[in-house]
C-alpha cells in the first residue's frame, strides 16, 4: 500500500509530471529543468526528490552536476502507470511546447560555471 501511495503522490502534481514525461526523452540536471518549467530551483529539487521516493527517477553525478533520468530499476507498478499515462502527455499541447524547448536547454550545463 505504501508503494502505491507513493506513486500516487508522486504523479498527482504538473510540474511532476512533466518532468517525468521530459526524462523520458533525455537526462536532465536542476537547472535545465528549471529553466523548463519556469519555476525556482528548490521547487524543482523537492519535485524531483517525492520522484526519486518513488522510485521513478534516479540521477548520476557528472563533475559538479547531478544529472537526473528516467529509474531503469522502477517497480513494475511504476512502469505500468508511466505506460498508461505516456499516450496522453504525448498528445497534449503543453507537453508538447515543452519537448519542442528541449534543445533551447540542451547546453545550458556548459555555459554555467
Amino acid at each position: 500500500m505504501k508503494e502505491f501511495v507513493r506513486l500516487m503522490k508522486a504523479l498527482s502534481d504538473p510540474n511532476r509530471v512533466k518532468i517525468i514525461s521530459m526524462l523520458g526523452v533525455r537526462e536532465l540536471c536542476v537547472c535545465e529543468l528549471t529553466a523548463l518549467l519556469g519555476v525556482a530551483q528548490p521547487t524543482v529539487s523537492k519535485h524531483l526528490r517525492l520522484l526519486e521516493d518513488a522510485d521513478l527517477v534516479s540521477f548520476r553525478k557528472e563533475g559538479n552536476w547531478i544529472i537526473y533520468r528516467l529509474n531503469d530499476a522502477c517497480h513494475e507498478q511504476g512502469r505500468a502507470m508511466l505506460g498508461l499515462v505516456g499516450p496522453w502527455l504525448d498528445k497534449d499541447p503543453e507537453m508538447k511546447k515543452l519537448r519542442k524547448r528541449l534543445p533551447e536547454v540542451h547546453n545550458l550545463r556548459k555555459s554555467i560555471p
